[in-house]
């Protein structure tokens, strides 16, 4: 199974981890990966113009419907816009960016996905003041120096032999240069998270990797990948995106998830909930995200909430119950005031008047269930 390689504001560079599979944590400044021997620039052949994998093994999907029910099998409720954006992602080699609301399950599905394709997930996430030092490479300035005091080479005469301090052996690869190495055996899957959350400028840099899957060092030449990553991209739209990179990139919204398929989520999330109870916190959470909150709760709020409730032994949903619970639904102080001000008990009775507030599609036993909690 694959690892996860992350960057993070902390300028000791990213740190490589497994959220996905378990594994032990290694920290380095250095991204490393399981690559096979070869040089780091390639030659003037760059991958295979196909789909992700480039001159190796394709990825392992075979139609929308595989996708869908590979991404069920491990959890993940995908509807069939989604299956496809991805399949087509996957088969023509192009970057996926999805956009929605925070919590609706975008970097969720990148780890997901590395843990069906049993492949490396590598993760950039992306901060205010992210630069390509961080992002894509930068040179081991502390070893190059110890380097010229070594060889004496600060003394009048010998600044011809400071060439060779500019190669492999002194380079920081970080997450994007690691995700296009050419050394590497199979093609990761490379998640450039929150993208929003960076300057603007830090999109030009993004541009020659995601229409070329190549990276131009000066110093080195060009390295391009052999198996080109599968790279998703995601953002919580705080501001847009500018369109030149949009044009190298498949399209997808993703939305909040209707009642009936955040009841499937939360059952898979959530094991042994039960039906009565899980449809009170789909119809409450659904109605918060109908009013005007600083920031309504997400799928990931209602997952928190859902476990929350279970090992505090609830069954039926009351006022004083969400009271004490509230902080894993709602993570804002106006919004929390104005639930315990009397909301809750108004969204709580409405819920309480039956059958129009049942999740569309639900089954006659879950629709006995949730009308007896009543």
């Amino acid at each position: 199974m694959g690892s996860s390689l992350n960057s993070s504001p902390p300028t000791s560079g990213p740190v490589v981890s497994s959220p996905v599979v378990s594994s032990p944590v290694v920290s380095s400044p250095v991204v490393s990966s399981p690559v096979a021997s070869s040089p780091v620039v390639s030659g003037n052949s760059g991958g295979s113009p196909g789909g992700v994998g480039g001159g190796g093994a394709p990825l392992g999907f075979e139609s929308p419907a595989h996708v869908q029910a590979l991404l069920g099998a491990h959890g993940y409720i995908a509807d069939d816009a989604l299956s496809v954006s991805l399949f087509l992602a996957s088969k023509l080699g192009r970057p996926l960016l999805l956009e929605g609301a925070p919590g609706v399950g975008k970097t969720e599905l990148a780890k997901v996905v590395s843990e069906i394709l049993a492949t490396d997930l590598i993760r950039l996430q992306c901060y205010e003041g992210l630069d390509l030092g961080q992002a894509a490479y930068e040179w081991n300035y502390p070893r190059q120096l110890l380097e010229i005091q070594a060889r004496g080479l600060a003394r009048a005469g010998a600044a011809h032999d400071a060439g060779d301090l500019f190669t492999e052996q002194y380079l920081l690869r970080r997450p994007l240069l690691a995700a296009i190495d050419p050394r590497r055996v199979r093609a990761p899957v490379l998640l450039i998270d929150e993208l929003d959350r960076a300057d603007e400028e830090f999109e030009s840099f993004l541009l020659e990797l995601l229409s070329d899957f190549q990276i131009t060092i000066p110093e080195l030449g060009t390295v391009r990948a052999v198996h080109r990553p599968l790279v998703l991209l995601t953002s919580n739209r705080t501001r847009e995106v500018h369109d030149a990179l949009k044009r190298r990139c498949l399209y997808h919204w993703i939305e909040y998830p209707s009642a009936q398929k955040e009841m499937q989520i939360l059952e898979r999330k959530v094991p042994g909930l039960g039906a009565a109870l899980s449809a009170q916190i789909v119809r409450f959470a659904q109605g918060l995200r109908k009013m005007d909150l600083y920031k309504v709760p997400g799928v990931a709020e209602s997952i928190d909430w859902a476990r929350a409730l279970q090992l505090l032994g609830v069954t039926r949903l009351s006022a004083e119950d969400v009271s004490s619970t509230l902080g894993c639904l709602v993570k804002h102080q106006d919004d929390v005031e104005r639930l315990r001000g009397g909301l809750t008990q108004e969204i709580l009775a409405a819920n309480e008047l039956g059958a129009e507030a049942l999740p569309a599609g639900a089954d006659a036993e879950q629709s006995r269930a949730v009308r007896a909690s009543g």
